[in-house]
């Protein structure tokens, strides 16, 4: 059964008066009435699937379907982060690479080594994946220097966010790439000069600002006492905790970059060697190897008991259990948003309007990333509702298609609010209520869209003089 057979009989202003009193219902229980947001989420995911008419005999299936389908990446990777992370920080190696940084950086200019640093790993690396592996490092400098936390961890968050939305491989740009039929190299090369300006006014001007105006305290979701696992500690060397960070960043960049071939007609996919290494480039695949050779380097290689490295990895799962139960609840009721017909409704509603394409394909990639959460959703619907109007104007240069898939790129993460999973990933990981969340990442996530978007039409202006 698809989304419209399920809601043919609900118009549009009536799926979008339901979804504005579901999430207005969600910030009230969680935020007046302190219900827990795993439950909250569970709650008001069901009560929208009942009013957008989801059949009862579907309704599990579809609230367990986005539970799950979040959870199939979420928890493997916070899970897996998570172990690496322990053993950098009770191993003492999180402490060896902060001193590093400051010694080469300065005091000052540490939540600026930590944002480009992460912009170099989310250029391979999913937005979620590359920011649980820097946490640990994050924590580190920020309890070293003190202050407010968002001063070190914003820019970060949002140099993996920046990366993931405008820059390919990331499935997003690669997805609405193939279906404008644009160039992706030129997707690669302006996706980089809209990222990385976005990043310096939000990330590094937005997130001074926030981290001057809200002093959040170091979170010590990944941190035990000071007394936990001192046995663990062995101030391993520089190296060997940049070999741990980077390994990841390797694996991951030789399944994007084989798979980028692969489109290109460089190497076949049906080549053995070429599944093999891809396989070994999936994020969970690489996070799994990495933690095995953390156990290998930090562990045995010093000596170090079997029952005290096990010890250790369990201590990381946890303190994270929280974090990946409300993520999948937040997929759900995306999910259910999803599965409710909401976004293709707006889209539709929107297409009809008439405006300039990326304009258009902007407007429709915001609202319903607004409306059901997900981005790469938000993007694809609006990448499949503007293909007609690209592919049927030949006076389009590359250019420009580059242009419109990167405009389409901006509104797609407009405003991620609690609908979206990576909103309660950033809540939990920063140990930040509901509130500041939407005042800090929310408008974060808002500014990213619209600056973007000023950048991609002023690209798409300029090939269209030339």
């Amino acid at each position: 059964m698809t989304d419209l057979e399920m809601n043919w009989v609900l118009s549009t202003p009536a799926l979008l008066g339901i979804a504005a009193g579901a999430i207005g219902l969600l910030l009230v229980l969680i935020m007046k009435f302190k219900v827990h947001a795993f439950l909250a989420l569970i709650l008001v995911s069901m009560l929208t699937a009942v009013a957008t008419g989801i059949p009862t005999a579907s309704l599990v299936k579809v609230l367990t379907d986005g539970f799950g389908g979040t959870l199939a990446t979420v928890a493997l990777l916070v899970g897996l982060g998570a172990m690496l992370g322990r053993m950098l920080e009770t191993s003492g190696g999180a402490q060896v690479l902060t001193d590093a940084l400051i010694r080469k950086f300065g005091e000052k200019r540490a939540p600026l080594a930590l944002a480009v640093a992460s912009l170099m790993f989310g250029f391979p690396i999913f937005f979620d994946a590359g920011l649980v592996v820097m946490l640990p490092i994050i924590y580190s400098v920020a309890r070293r220097l003190g202050g407010s936390f968002l001063l070190y961890a914003f820019p970060s968050a949002v140099a993996f966010s920046v990366m993931h939305i405008f820059v390919p491989p990331h499935p997003g740009p690669v997805a609405a790439t193939g279906l404008l039929g644009a160039d992706v190299g030129l997707v690669l090369i302006f996706g980089l000069i809209v990222a990385l300006p976005t990043w310096y006014f939000v990330g590094h001007l937005f997130g001074r600002y926030i981290g001057n105006k809200y002093n959040i305290a170091v979170p010590s979701i990944m941190r035990g006492t000071t007394n936990d696992f001192v046995d663990f500690a062995s101030a391993p060397k520089l190296g060997t905790i940049l070999t741990l960070l980077l390994l990841p960043l390797i694996l991951i960049f030789m399944n994007t970059g084989l798979n980028m071939a692969a489109t290109a007609g460089l190497v076949s996919l049906d080549n053995t060697w070429v599944q093999i290494l891809r396989t070994l480039g999936e994020t969970p695949v690489a996070l799994l190897i990495t933690v095995f050779l953390g156990m290998i380097l930090l562990g045995w290689k010093k000596r170090k008991s079997s029952s005290l490295i096990e010890a250790v990895v369990d201590s990381a799962l946890g303190p994270v259990c929280s974090v990946i139960l409300i993520t999948g609840a937040g997929g759900m009721f995306g999910g259910v948003l999803r599965a409710s017909g909401i976004g293709n409704a707006i889209a539709d509603s929107l297409d009809a309007i008439g405006l300039p394409v990326i304009v258009a394909g902007f407007v429709i990639a915001a609202v319903v990333r607004i409306a059901q959460g997900s981005a790469t959703v938000a993007l694809t619907t609006a990448a499949a509702l503007v293909q007609p109007v690209v592919l049927g104007n030949p006076d389009f240069s590359p250019v420009q298609l580059a242009a419109i898939v990167l405009s389409l790129a901006a509104g797609s993460v407009f405003a991620g609010h609690v609908n979206d999973s990576g909103f309660w990933l950033v809540s939990r990981f920063f140990e930040m209520d509901t509130k500041t969340t939407l005042k800090t990442w929310t408008v974060g996530q808002a500014l990213i869209a619209v600056i973007g978007f000023a950048f991609a039409l002023t690209i798409f202006l300029v090939a269209g003089l030339l």
